[in-house]
């Protein structure tokens, strides 16, 4: 089990650290006044930075399959994916923003021709974005089989109804389509993983509206944002269903085990920024006659925060691996693993340099308050903590069913 960063992997990593050093952070600035000025424009400065990325071969850099993207593997993206999680808006430079590099995964692994054509394309070259309606609002999303949205067949057409939310990504301008998961077979007595089925929906396809977008801690995440949204007797082609009807739940498990790991990589790059501006503030403040580092239990703080991030960081380069070397049934554990790990590890480093950081560290003049909002909803998004402790003990407890009880 090598972990070491290949070749491969070193160069890509030292392209990107210099692009977000040379092209991103500079305009950093620019981009949120830009935001601040069109909430839900996108702003151009993105748009030229995305131009650049491209241009310089950084792009789609999650994607492990080689006729789509320089295909490299899951342990050689998880450190680039860190870089990206160092700013909130560091991965949509890159084209390596959720949910389209799940999307584009499913329709990489599942998409006919037809919808690779229509669909897939425009995304990987960053002519436009999607997003996923999953989680419904009247019910225990936590366990999807029991979703109450429906993807029914009539005739030569599939009819969608339903309310779903937190739709992520919909609320932007280059949103063009959706894929909807819905329930399809309405015999209670078919098996409940082959009962759902997922839909390619385009945005302007008529009874799709958004209801509200969704503030998270007070914020909207513009231009990106968070949706609640109906669907009434919308209609689209039998050929928009992904796959097939009654596959949604294969498809959504080949679409949520890499994007799981993803945000895993990035919860990384936070807990690692959040560290960076609690050592420089805890040695540039004075308080008491020294600085902050020498005060109290803060020497502490900051080796544990060290450590933990080690240790998450070798969890995720252990179920990266084993993705890429047992594929993502095999590494069900460890996926799920990490995705305890990381968002934990993460959030009490980022609350910890937001105690360092005084009143300044709940303000938007850090990107604290960004990086602990995403994180925090990250217990909760692709499954929550619970239901991947309930997969663990699952997983562990059957090592053992075989043992005769004495």
């Amino acid at each position: 089990m090598d972990f070491a960063y290949s070749a491969r992997c070193q160069n890509y990593l030292a392209r990107v650290r210099q692009f977000i050093r040379d092209v991103v952070e500079p305009n950093e600035k620019a981009y949120y006044e830009a935001l601040h000025k069109a909430p839900w424009v996108q702003p151009a400065v993105m748009e030229a930075m995305k131009a650049e990325a491209r241009a310089a071969g950084l792009w789609n850099l999650f994607l492990p399959d080689e006729e789509w993207a320089p295909g490299l593997s899951n342990l050689d993206y998880a450190p680039l994916a860190e870089e990206m999680g160092r700013n909130m808006y560091f991965s949509e430079v890159f084209n390596c923003n959720a949910p389209d590099t799940g999307n584009m995964e499913v329709l990489v692994k599942y998409g006919s021709d037809e919808q690779k054509e229509q669909w897939l394309k425009p995304v990987l070259r960053g002519e436009m974005r999607s997003a996923f309606c999953m989680t419904e609002p009247a019910v225990a999303s936590s366990d999807a089989t029991n979703m109450v949205a429906t993807a029914l067949v009539e005739g030569d057409e599939i009819v969608l109804n339903g309310r779903k939310w937190w739709s992520s990504g919909i609320g932007h301008p280059n949103c063009k389509f959706v894929i909807f998961m819905g329930l399809t077979n309405t015999d209670a007595d078919a098996p409940r993983h082959q009962r759902h089925s997922m839909v390619l929906v385009p945005m302007d396809t008529p009874g799709i509206n958004i209801e509200r977008m969704l503030p998270v801690y007070g914020k909207l995440d513009e231009p990106f944002g968070h949706g609640e949204v109906t669907f009434t007797n919308v209609r689209v082609p039998l050929k928009n269903f992904i796959a097939g009807p009654g596959r949604g739940f294969e498809v959504a498990q080949g679409r949520l085990g890499p994007g799981r790991i993803h945000h895993c990589m990035r919860a990384i790059g936070a807990a690692e920024k959040a560290l960076e501006l609690m050592c420089k503030r805890s040695l540039g403040r004075i308080a008491f006659g020294k600085p902050l580092a020498m005060l109290g239990g803060n020497v502490d703080v900051i080796a544990n925060a060290r450590m933990d991030i080690e240790q998450a960081r070798l969890l995720t380069l252990k179920a990266a691996w084993m993705m890429d070397k047992v594929g993502n049934k095999a590494a069900m554990s460890e996926i799920s693993q990490i995705k305890v790990v990381a968002p934990n590890m993460a959030l009490a480093i980022i609350d910890a340099a937001v105690q360092m950081h005084g009143a300044a560290g709940v303000s938007d003049d850090l990107p604290l308050t960004g990086l602990f909002s995403y994180c925090r909803s990250l217990r909760l998004a692709d499954g929550p903590d619970e239901v991947h402790r309930r997969l663990i003990a699952k997983i562990e407890l059957g090592k053992y069913t075989q043992i005769p009880r004495h």
